[in-house]
């Protein structure tokens, strides 16, 4: 009965529309709507004419310019001069489970003007930026951490009296920002960057990801319409600034246009030295070429032309799986040791009774038009297919508002799974990625002891209100688990990593329709095995230890250990120990077989960095974390969240009488993507508002006429 009453009452909700209502209400309404959605358009139109007039800059008569070049509007309109071209040269070397990557970014000016360029671009979330310098001929001009505002102060005061100068800011944990002021006419500015990261291993699988193109953010909030007056150097992007992202303007860089050649090659050379034998060393976007120079040892490039368009991602495995049970590094500098310890504990796949409730979250906003579509739905299909009977499931879409499969969970069988199914197939992707529709309706806080709560989010995370969204997840999690699956060729790795952190899951990303089903395995061994909970790590060396991650995560099936830690003195003795299946276990570490590797302290940094800023989300004194974030990055010459990296010539280049022309160098739209449904048509979402207006009042006056006329006939 119980059964018949569920499907009766869920019998005809296998789309995600609404209920119809009265036709005449309906049209009256509709009216109405239209009234409402008015201000919406204002706020679309509002960041639309920004874009609007960028595309206006870019549209000129091309008849005298050569078609190898970018083009930047001159100051009152009286002209055109070239834009810098972009070349960047990579180098990444991975010895172990650290990488240090040098990018150079070459910045050519073509024209006969003095040039500010500004570039936009990524880096991996959990990088350690070390060091800038600024090349001019064979000049090289090396750069200082200083705290944010003061960086900006110099490199603007530099700008001004005609001195070649940059700065290195970063606007999210995965994207930068590059300024180099005073390009001289015909001349090279070259910037180097170096940055520590460390390579990421689960699932039997070493990864590396190099990402190379920011995907346009969706920006929602109130435009601050202050920004008209004066737009700084920095804030040439497509959007404007809101009350929910503060810097809207600094991450939307321009977009090349369809029919529009691609920018920025790119050349990538990579040093592999894991030391051991590895298998199955592939690139799963790219085409490379790999010289193998031993049995430990890798040289790899990228064959042929690369344009930023794409994450580069590099994978491999140990011939020996017995090779990487663990792993530790070290480096000490003055009276101060860092440890860098990898550990995978031990695990088994069993056959997990406890029934679960599983919410499917998928994102078909307009950013997920195309493969990535096509890959969350095949996703989906899989994961649907993988359910047992005893479990419960919904399915949640949302662009720019959220809406579910059935009203509540629902049993994983019959009519129920096709209806899913059904509604999958259906999926169409447009509109604005408004992820806090969907956190409202899929985290509700509650708690329930008879299963299992797991919450499977599939989105591109192509959003610049992280911070909202990682503290409403923080409040509204309840007893779930967030699981999330970055979608895409260039996905918001920041928020994907951090979003399951937070939520105390795991995350995978997958970035072709291939590669869904193993991706999909692997997450649910994950979500149907037990996991490894209360985790402590402690040494019998009296030593003082301070440690990240704080606290230490719940580990998921095929998930090693890692910390990061500095001790007053170096580490011999270090055990783990936690609850699995119930029962506790512990391992010992020596710490005397590990080996010395350069940049551990940089990482460390980073890792307390991070958690530092994580904190944030769950109510810590952003006083106290900007505090101990700057001493932190200072210390360890580290760009963040509130440092930067100046660099400076001691000359003045620009002649007095010679103005410096400004401008964001456009991006690539990541592969895959498509431009209309990313950004719409433009020019009738900003024109259109009186257009509605009148809609609106036709249908406001008919509707109030044909009420009135049925109560009549009635």
């Amino acid at each position: 009965m119980k059964k018949r009453a569920e499907r009766k009452k869920c019998n005809s909700t296998n789309t995600f529309s609404s209920d119809p209502g009265n036709i005449l209400m309906a049209a009256y309404l509709a009216a109405v709507v239209f009234f409402l959605l008015l201000g919406s358009f204002s706020q679309a139109s509002a960041q639309t004419k920004v874009a609007e007039d960028t595309a206006a800059q870019e549209s000129i008569q091309l008849k005298d310019v050569d078609s190898g070049q970018l083009l930047i509007s001159r100051e009152q309109g009286k002209g055109y001069v070239a834009v810098p071209l972009l070349e960047q040269d990579v180098d990444i070397n991975v010895s172990g489970m650290l990488m240090n990557a040098q990018v150079r970014q070459r910045f050519q000016n073509t024209s006969t003007e003095w040039i500010e360029a500004v570039y936009v671009f990524p880096l991996p979330d959990e990088s350690g930026v070390t060091r800038m310098r600024m090349i001019v001929g064979d000049r090289v001009i090396v750069s200082e951490v200083k705290e944010k505002h003061e960086a900006r102060a110099v490199y603007e005061r530099a700008r001004e009296e005609g001195k070649k100068s940059s700065l290195l800011a970063q606007k999210r944990p995965n994207i930068f920002t590059t300024a180099v002021a005073n390009i001289p006419p015909q001349s090279i500015v070259e910037i180097e960057i170096e940055y520590l990261d460390a390579v990421h291993y689960q699932d039997n699988i070493f990864s590396l990801r190099f990402p190379m193109v920011v995907g346009p953010r969706y920006i929602p909030g109130k435009p601050h319409l202050e920004q008209e007056k004066r737009i700084a150097f920095d804030e040439g992007g497509w959007a404007m600034n809101t009350d929910e992202v503060e810097d809207g303007s600094q991450i939307t860089p321009p977009v090349v246009e369809p029919g529009e050649q691609l920018r920025n090659p790119v050349e990538l050379s990579l040093s592999l030295s894991p030391g051991f034998p590895v298998k199955n060393l592939s690139s799963l976007y790219h085409g490379i070429a790999i010289e193998q120079q031993d049995d430990r040892n890798y040289a790899i490039s990228f064959d042929g032309r690369v344009f930023a368009d794409r994450d580069f991602v590099l994978e491999y495995e140990a011939a020996n799986e017995q090779t990487v049970s663990a792993s530790l590094f070290s480096e000490s500098i003055e009276n101060e040791h860092y440890n860098y310890l990898m550990l995978m504990p031990p695990q088994q796949q069993i056959d997990n009774k406890v029934p679960r409730e599983v919410i499917f979250v998928v994102d078909i906003s307009g950013s997920m038009a195309g493969s990535s579509m096509r890959q969350a739905k095949e996703a989906l299909v899989y994961a649907i297919s993988r359910l047992r009977e005893r479990d419960r499931f919904n399915i949640i879409v949302f662009s720019n508002k959220a809406r579910k499969l059935y009203p509540y969970s629902l049993p994983a069988q019959g009519e129920y799974l096709e209806n899913g199914l059904e509604a999958i197939n259906g999926l169409q992707a447009s509109g604005g990625t408004e992820i806090a529709a969907a956190l409202d309706v899929a985290l509700d806080g509650r708690t329930d002891h008879r299963r299992i709560r797991q919450i499977v989010f599939l989105t591109d995370g192509a959003v610049g209100n992280e911070k909202k969204l990682l503290t409403t997840i923080s409040k509204r999690r309840g007893d779930a688990r967030l699981f999330t699956i970055g979608i895409g060729s260039a996905p918001n790795t920041y928020f994907m990593t951090r979003a399951a952190t937070v939520g105390r899951g795991s995350y995978t990303f997958i970035g072709k329709v291939n590669e869904v089903q193993k991706k999909m395995t692997a997450l649910f061994d994950k979500l149907e095995n037990p996991v490894v909970t209360g985790l402590k790590l402690d040494s019998d060396d009296n030593a003082a230890i301070e440690m990240y991650p704080q606290p230490f995560p719940d580990l998921y099936h095929g998930e090693p250990f890692v910390a990061l830690l500095k001790s007053t003195k170096p580490l011999v003795d270090l055990r783990l120990s936690g609850t699995y299946l119930g029962k506790e276990w512990s391992v010992g570490v020596d710490g005397r077989g590990g080996k010395t590797r350069p940049g551990i302290a940089a990482v460390w940094a980073r890792k307390k960095i991070r958690s530092l800023m994580e904190s944030l989300h769950t109510g810590a004194s952003e006083v106290e974390v900007r505090r101990e974030v700057l001493k932190t990055a200072l210390k360890h010459h580290l760009v963040s969240r509130y440092t930067s990296l100046v660099a400076v010539e001691d000359k003045i280049s620009r002649p007095q009488d010679r103005t410096v022309q400004n401008k964001q160098l456009k991006t690539n739209l990541p592969s895959g993507w498509q431009h209309d449904k990313v950004f719409g048509t433009s020019a009738q979402t900003a024109t259109n508002s009186q257009l509605l207006l009148f809609i609106g009042c036709i249908l406001l006056v008919l509707g109030t006429l044909l009420i009135l006329r049925q109560r009549r006939l009635s």
